[in-house]
């Protein structure tokens, strides 16, 4: 008798637990599927080397949506470039090689060169495509990428050789 009773009290705490984890909003939807709904965006951004592609290390962000008649905004603040270079393992390249970039849901896409602390000079890019310098040395970039509704600052550190 006791054992019956015990399984009951556990088949009442499973429902108990389950009705308490999915809640809904006011319109009824349910808010395990709000949850899935990423907000901000993780987009993704990498550099391709000779066929080797590389993640870019992603820093500052900013997003806005649209929410029934109200707007959610996120900003965030992170290191700099040249702070996050730091930590960035350079990626190994030969002078005048040739970089793409891609990142997803194809923004509209800005690279600044950084010298030291500071951003020194805007990248021509040709199809999201540039090209390292001749000099040997460590180059940072920032790739800035624009959507319509964001944008997210991306870094990345080569090695020419």
């Amino acid at each position: 008798m006791k054992l019956l009773h015990l399984i009951i009290a556990i088949i009442i705490f499973s429902f108990c637990i389950t009705g308490c984890s999915i809640s809904t909003d006011g319109n009824g939807q349910q808010a395990a599927n709000l949850m899935n709904d990423d907000f901000p965006p993780a987009m993704k951004g990498f550099v391709n080397v000779n066929g080797n592609k590389y993640e870019m290390k992603s820093g500052n962000y900013k997003w806005e949506r649209k929410k029934g008649s109200e707007t959610e905004a996120v900003t965030t603040d992170a290191a700099s470039p040249s702070q996050i270079a730091f930590a960035f393992n350079a990626i190994g390249v030969k002078p005048n090689a040739n970089i793409h970039i891609e990142i997803q849901d194809h923004p509209k896409i800005s690279v600044y060169h950084w010298y030291q602390n500071d951003r020194d000079k805007e990248v021509i890019l040709k199809n999201n495509h540039l090209s390292v310098p001749s000099s040997k040395g460590r180059y940072i970039y920032e790739v800035l990428g624009k959507w319509s509704n964001g944008e997210v600052s991306y870094t990345f550190v080569i090695d020419v050789k």
